[in-house]
């Protein structure tokens, strides 16, 4: 796919974000994988102001290039895409359930058996660390190994995906589940499954997803 349709494609997703209602205003960030490093939204525009010309083209190293300074929070896109193969697009949203357990430091445990979905028995709450520094990108990665996706405490949502179609879906899901995870909590302590019947899931999600 050629750099001018991703381009669009990202704007299209970050305006979704927010029109579903899973990140407000200029908060959050998308990027998309190419040959080149990665493609990331930019900093501080608003998203129904943004066109193509102003999605920001990075290197692995760091580097970018274009009109507008890239996200903020880039570090973590540019981590994750050195360190993650199948990672093809990158959605950081603060979504309000998932934001209102990352406040709370609460990672998302089995009491769904959909919770497997992210690509583990639980989604991990990574530690807090000011935004857009390697701390948080560090961070990050240790939340996301063996999961697609992870909560940041005091900060928000972190997913990846295939690309940006699946990464918006997954991101939605999660969302979903920290919903009724904290619904859950105010009325008792959820029943978790055991890591058994999550294994399970597990593989029947990935015949699932072939």
């Amino acid at each position: 796919m050629n750099h001018a349709t991703l381009r669009k494609q990202l704007i299209n997703t970050a305006l979704a974000m927010n029109t579903i209602g899973i990140n407000q205003g200029t908060s959050g960030n998308i990027s998309v994988r190419i040959d080149e490093g990665f493609l990331i939204t930019p900093s501080a525009l608003p998203y129904e102001e943004c066109c193509p010309e102003d999605i920001v083209l990075m290197d692995l190293a760091g580097n970018p290039t274009g009109n507008q300074k890239p996200s903020s929070e880039w570090r973590f896109h540019r981590d994750i895409y050195l360190h993650r193969e199948d990672a093809g697009a990158i959605l950081h949203a603060h979504p309000p359930w998932c934001t209102t357990l990352a406040c709370l430091g609460k990672e998302i445990p089995s009491f769904h058996y959909m919770v497997a979905v992210a690509g583990g028995a639980t989604i991990r709450c990574a530690p807090y660390a000011t935004f857009g520094t390697q701390d948080l990108s560090d961070h990050a990665l240790l939340a996301l190994e063996e999961r697609n996706a992870c909560l940041l405490a005091n900060h928000g949502m972190l997913c990846l995906e295939k690309d940006l179609q699946q990464a918006l879906s997954l991101a939605i899901e999660v969302e979903n589940l920290a919903c009724i995870y904290g619904q859950a909590l105010q009325i008792g302590e959820p029943l978790l499954l055991g890591q058994e019947e999550m294994d399970q899931v597990l593989e029947k999600f990935r015949d699932y997803k072939q």
